[in-house]
């Protein structure tokens, strides 16, 4: 590939941008004397920085023109589109960038100059694909070499220093620091109820005296979640839902723990790219979908006749799934590593 500016439109979950950094890492070696910028949100740049993979940022604009705009003022001559839509293909095509690389999908193959069909099964369906494999595959359209698929954040130490200051119960800490994550950007599907989160959350403190912190997102619903479980639990388990946390201070958080127990949600993807102890819970999702190879992690897959359905709300009359997977067996697990 021969570009001199390239630009890289990152996917939007947070998760998908951590499953990309492989990819990433691809076409930075591939490509070492290409100005690589990246596009995405501040809470992913926070994430995924500091970050040798590319040589400067831009975030996205709220309105399309000023976003059209920023793109046309980038002088790129490629553009790598990790994020799947319509839309970016389409600001990518306006703002005149000539070599618009991305998946035929969502109506917008037109606008491509370089497409990658999306594998499908037999009724037409996206066949289910490691997203590390998915974001890799458009490196191999690309000619290039891939060395690994190991994904990787890192932090520093003033974002951990930052960390402490916010949190200074840990600074001094002795005891082991499970981090429990009950939230979830996709719906209500993905999580776990919140009795057994407390329940877990009592057997930790009462069998290894561990430190318990439950991490959820700034917003509302996810708020309640922690505060549910802090009033069901009968142990002292910190509530960080009235605590703001930038990127690289969850960071610096969570590559701190000694156990991460998470719904399938945006930090367990931070935990393993740590390289931290991990038990995921799955329910309505197809696990094969966020496969990473990581060899700390035990994933518990719910089971129910519905299952994967891939719905962000559940549609039958009990939630099957996720009830379907004990605290003893997410304990069970979890001794794996701490003992």
């Amino acid at each position: 590939m021969n570009s001199q500016r390239l630009l890289i439109w990152l996917p939007s979950p947070l998760g998908d941008a951590v499953m990309a950094t492989p990819a990433l890492r691809t076409f930075r070696s591939n490509l070492p004397k290409t100005s690589i910028t990246f596009l995405a949100p501040a809470f992913t740049r926070q994430i995924l920085s500091p970050s040798p993979f590319c040589d400067a940022w831009l975030e996205p604009k709220s309105g399309f023109f000023e976003n059209l705009k920023q793109l046309k003022s980038g002088a790129f001559d490629s553009i790598i589109l990790l994020k799947n839509s319509f839309g970016s293909a389409l600001t990518a095509r306006l703002a005149g960038i000539p070599r618009r690389i991305g998946y035929a999908r969502d109506r917008r193959s037109f606008l491509l100059t370089d497409r990658i069909m999306p594998v499908r099964d037999e009724k037409g369906r996206f066949k289910p694909l490691p997203m590390i494999d998915y974001y890799l595959e458009i490196a191999s359209f690309l000619g290039m070499s891939i060395d690994a698929k190991k994904t990787e954040l890192s932090y520093t130490p003033d974002q951990q220093e930052s960390m402490l200051a916010k949190l200074p119960q840990l600074k001094d800490a002795t005891k082991p620091l499970v981090i429990l994550v009950p939230g979830g950007a996709f719906g209500p599907s993905k999580l776990w109820p919140t009795e057994r989160y407390a329940e877990l959350a009592d057997r930790f403190s009462q069998t290894y005296g561990a430190a318990v912190l439950i991490s959820v997102a700034p917003i509302p619903k996810e708020i309640e979640i922690a505060e549910a479980i802090c009033r069901q639990a009968k142990s002292d388990p910190v509530n960080l839902g009235g605590t703001s946390l930038n990127g690289g201070q969850l960071k610096a958080l969570i590559g701190s723990a000694d156990l991460v127990i998470t719904n399938d949600t945006g930090p367990r993807h931070i935990a393993i790219a740590l390289d931290r102890p991990v038990v995921s819970l799955f329910g309505p999702n197809n696990p094969q979908w966020t496969q990473s190879g990581h060899d700390r992690e035990i994933q518990l897959v719910g089971k129910a006749p519905c299952v994967p359905c891939d719905k962000p709300a559940c549609q039958q009359n009990q939630h099957l799934c996720m009830e379907s997977i004990t605290v003893d067996s997410v304990f069970n697990a979890a001794t794996s590593f701490l003992k």
